[in-house]
């Protein structure tokens, strides 16, 4: 009974955590918010500060660190030693300039306001390093990581991770020289030369152990037993560099990069992203719960001054490094804003300055307080800066010039990549075409196919008139927006019916709707793509390309067949109505399906979901 009763006190914290994250995170998101806001604050209102539901942060603060190490683990993945290289230049110059005019002006300032020298040090470093999680994950909801501002945010919050180990050395001789003993600089170098020794150890075993161990256990085919050794290599790594006064997240980091040309590589990282999610949710939902609401209500005013000034400093400090070193300024201020919050190293750093004697209890507390603050306002902060640079960003124009349009015979809307292929056949046979565009690269691209260009939207009808629509025998509707699509199909039938259409489908709704709308031909633009592929796979399995081809056609008039069937439908059972139906297959299959998984048989028992079907039985996209 009492085993009973101590396996169920795991379950509440669990289950608060679990109902703290399903509430405020979606809540952050529906609010234009990052996902890192809403575990922050979920973690204040559940912490001892608030409702007081979990006491003690700092008991799960070591498991949600994993979140870290799991992440910079994923990160390294998709570093390979060689891109690793060639970063080094933003490492090194941006990412110590970083560090150094960070850390001075605000070890400065903390100086100024009472700390002692080696106290505004600690607080310094503490403070200039950045939030590897929440920079990362921003860049991931954008979208951004490869831009040229996400990999230089990235290359500097990578020499933040690698001076976390002279930092750490660098503490012990600070306060040796503030006068408590903790150990003799000859120690603090000599443990430096341990962990040296110890990124030398993973890098040589990742490059000759790894990859045999994983090969000799994926022969043994035990799925279970691939994620087992995953989180041993991470965790292990992460553990040797802990014990030899590294980040776990630099042990980490390391074990993925040498990891990066591994052929097991994908496999991992499926592996432990589902572990990485999680526990990085539970990483920040404790640095929320360790702020301490009741030191912020007696210190108000000077935390409510302090955490705008570090947020907007250390914006000011990256746009300037970046800016130099010939960024624009739009991306140099967005990489700025991704580095603003305090990192969570600073989490560690302060706890360390204050063993050291370098910071009193209260200074550590009011300065942990303004790092958890700036966590908490640096998303915000990104979030708005970053909407109203973009606001002032205007797309780049032409002026509208119609001038000797009116006699090609092939109009083209839509210069994209469908219809650049379209006109490549009408460029062979030197048929005079139209371009109308509304993209001014587009444009830039037309021009060197020699056809008449014109910068315009295709859904305006004084655009069509002036380019020439009414003489023109064919117009190509080449536009990736199916209602844009329809819209110029209305008004090329009502303005100028003589005039063919032809228009790219989206799918096989779009397809539908435009067989409605009369057009003279439509098709959609995976469809050809498709059947020529699988024409391919035939030819592979050893059909010839006679009999390839007779396949396909099949395929290709079961499909006419049934699109027929299904756009008489949706005309009997309402005029704007289209059908929804299940995916099938176009012949009876020979054998009957197979479930893998309990799951997968009851799906098929209870008949699957009911989707609109796009190709020949794929879902409405």
């Amino acid at each position: 009974m009492a085993d009973a009763a101590s396996h169920a006190s795991y379950l509440p914290p669990i289950l608060t955590f679990c109902a703290a994250a399903v509430i405020a995170v979606p809540l952050f998101r529906k609010l234009g918010q990052s996902a890192v806001l809403g575990y922050l604050a979920a973690g204040i209102v559940i912490g001892p500060s608030l409702l007081g539901v979990i006491k003690d942060p700092d008991a799960i603060r070591g498991t949600a660190e994993i979140g870290v190490v799991l992440l910079l683990f994923l990160v390294g993945l998709e570093l390979q030693p060689s891109r690793l290289y060639s970063m080094r230049k933003d490492i090194l110059g941006s990412g110590l300039a970083q560090m150094a005019l960070s850390a001075g002006g605000i070890g400065l300032a903390g100086w100024y306001f009472g700390l002692s020298a080696a106290g505004a040090v600690a607080v310094g470093v503490a403070l200039a390093l950045s939030a590897t999680s929440i920079a990362l994950q921003l860049l991931e909801e954008r979208g951004d990581g490869n831009e040229t501002y996400g990999r230089r945010t990235f290359s500097i919050l990578l020499f933040q991770d690698m001076a976390i180990a002279p930092v750490l050395a660098l503490l012990p001789l600070l306060a040796t020289t503030g006068g408590k003993e903790t150990g003799s600089p000859m120690m603090a170098l000599a443990s430096l030369g341990i962990a040296l020794f110890a990124l030398v150890l993973i890098v040589l075993a990742g490059r000759y152990v790894m990859n045999p161990f994983f090969r000799i256990l994926a022969h043994t085919g035990a799925k279970d037993v691939m994620t087992a050794a995953a989180l041993l290599i991470v965790l292990g790594a992460a553990l040797l560099m802990e014990h030899v006064g590294l980040s776990m997240a630099m042990g980490a980091f390391l074990a993925g990069v040498m990891l990066a040309d591994s052929h097991f590589r994908h496999e991992l990282e499926a592996d432990i992203e589902p572990f990485r999610g999680v526990l990085l949710g539970l990483f920040f939902m404790a640095v929320g719960m360790s702020l301490d609401l009741k030191l912020v209500a007696d210190n108000w005013l000077l935390l409510a001054l302090a955490a705008p000034l570090l947020v907007l400093f250390k914006i000011a400090v990256v746009t300037s490094i970046l800016r130099l070193s010939c960024s624009s300024w739009l991306e140099a201020i967005r990489a700025g804003t991704l580095l603003s919050p305090a990192g969570e190293f600073a989490f560690v750093l302060l706890p360390l300055g204050l063993a050291n004697g370098l910071l009193t209890a209260q200074q550590s507390a009011m300065v942990t307080a303004l790092a958890a603050i700036s966590m908490l306002l640096g998303p915000v902060v990104a979030k708005l800066i970053d909407a109203a640079l973009l606001a002032r960003v205007t797309p780049a124009t032409m002026d509208e010039d119609y001038e000797g349009a009116g006699d090609s015979p092939v109009m083209v809307i839509g210069f994209g990549r469908f219809g650049q292929i379209v006109t490549q056949a009408l460029l062979l046979q030197h048929i005079d075409v139209t371009v109308i565009d509304s993209d001014v690269e587009r444009i830039r691209s037309a021009a060197q196919f020699g056809f008449k260009i014109y910068y315009g939207d295709g859904t305006r009808l004084d655009v069509l008139r002036a380019a020439g629509a009414g003489k023109a025998r064919v117009i190509c509707i080449c536009v990736d927006d199916r209602q844009a699509a329809l819209r110029i199909v209305e008004m090329v039938k009502a303005e100028f019916p003589s005039v063919r259409l032809h228009v790219r489908a989206y799918d096989r709704i779009h397809a539908i709707e435009l067989m409605k709308a009369n057009v003279d031909f439509q098709m959609r633009e995976t469809f050809e793509s498709a059947l020529g592929f699988g024409r391919v796979t035939l030819e592979t399995l050893g059909l010839t390309r006679d009999e390839a081809e007779l396949v396909i056609d099949h395929v290709r008039d079961r499909d006419a067949q049934r699109m027929e069937i299904q756009f008489n439908e949706g005309l009997a059972a309402a005029i704007n109505r289209v059908p929804r139906v299940t995916p099938e297959p176009l012949v009876p299959p020979k054998a009957k399906s197979k479930p893998l998984t309990p799951e997968t048989r009851q799906v098929i028992e209870d008949g699957g979901a009911e989707v609109a079907v796009g190709g020949v039985g794929e879902p409405e996209r």
